[in-house]
C-alpha cells in the first residue's frame, strides 16, 4: 500500500458470513497513515435502537488492535434512509462526498427500507417487488459514485446485506406464518440483489444472514436482536463487525 491507501480492489466478489473465504499468502505492506472507513446505509450502521457502538466503528476498533495500524471509523449513516436517499448524499452532501473521497473502504448497507412493511400491502411479496428495479439501479448507482469520489485511488467496497428487512427471529414469528414467508421472500430479494451487485462491480460481499443465522439460515437470531425486533443489539453489532473484519482483513491478506 501506497500513502495508506489501498492500492487494489478485489478482484473477484468475497463472500463473507460465518465462513470468510481464505485470502492469498501475499501481504501488502502496512499503510503509514491511518486507514479510514466509512458507513453509509440506514438504520443499523447507525445504530438505533442499541445504545451502543454501532459495528461501523466497532470495524475500525477491531482492525486497529488486529493490525497495529490506526482504523478511523466515519458514520455517514442516517436512520430511515432508502437507497434514493443514499444516492442523494453521495451527490449533495459535501461532507459525505469529502469523506467517501479521502476513505480506504466503505460499508454499504442499504435496501431495507425501500421494501418497509406497510399495512397496506401486509404480508405479501408482490405487493412490495415492483420497487426492486429502483432498489437495483440505486445500489448501482451508489457503487459506482463512490468509485467516482474515489478520484483515482482504489477502495475497498463492502457490501452487507440483512438478516431480515423486516422484523426478525422470535418477533416476526409472533406476527404468524404469512409474515415470516413474506419477510424471508423480500429478505431474498434484497440480498439476492446486494451479493449480484457486489460480485458484478468487484466489491466484497458480507452475508449478515449466514452471520446471524448460521450457514443454513435456520438459527434463531432473537439474541442479536434490541427489544423492537427489528435493529441490532450490542451483541448484533458485535456479531456484524467480525464479519466485516474478517472481509477487509481478507482482502489485506492477514
Amino acid at each position: 500500500m501506497v500513502a495508506g491507501r489501498f492500492i487494489r480492489v478485489l478482484t473477484t466478489g468475497l463472500t463473507v458470513g460465518l465462513l470468510a473465504t481464505p485470502a492469498p499468502a501475499t501481504a501488502h505492506a502496512a499503510p503509514s497513515r491511518a486507514w479510514t472507513i466509512v458507513a453509509l446505509g440506514d438504520s443499523v450502521p447507525r445504530g438505533t435502537n442499541c445504545h451502543c457502538t454501532p459495528y461501523p466503528l466497532l470495524t475500525a476498533q477491531d482492525l486497529t488492535a488486529a493490525t497495529g495500524q490506526t482504523a478511523k471509523g466515519v458514520n455517514d449513516s442516517v436512520a430511515g434512509y432508502t437507497t434514493s436517499d443514499v444516492v442523494t448524499q453521495l451527490t449533495s452532501n459535501t461532507k459525505v462526498i469529502d469523506d467517501v473521497g479521502h476513505a480506504n473502504a466503505i460499508e454499504i448497507e442499504i435496501g431495507a427500507n425501500d421494501v418497509g412493511y406497510t399495512n397496506s400491502c401486509g404480508p405479501n411479496p408482490t405487493c412490495y417487488s415492483g420497487k426492486i428495479p429502483t432498489v437495483e439501479k440505486n445500489l448501482r448507482q451508489i457503487v459506482d459514485r463512490v468509485h467516482e469520489l474515489a478520484k483515482g485511488h482504489k477502495i475497498l467496497v463492502v457490501m452487507l446485506d440483512y438478516w431480515s428487512v423486516w422484523l426478525g427471529g422470535k418477533y416476526a414469528a409472533d406476527k404468524g406464518d404469512p409474515y415470516v414467508g413474506a419477510a424471508a421472500e423480500m429478505t431474498d430479494q434484497i440480498n439476492t440483489l446486494i451479493k449480484g451487485i457486489a460480485h458484478e462491480t468487484k466489491s466484497t460481499y458480507v452475508d449478515l444472514r449466514a452471520a446471524f443465522k448460521g450457514p443454513n439460515y435456520a438459527y434463531d437470531e432473537t439474541h442479536y436482536l434490541s427489544n423492537d425486533g427489528d435493529h441490532p443489539n450490542a451483541a448484533g453489532h458485535k456479531q456484524i463487525a467480525l464479519a466485516a473484519e474478517a472481509a477487509i482483513k481478507s482482502w489485506l491478506h492477514l
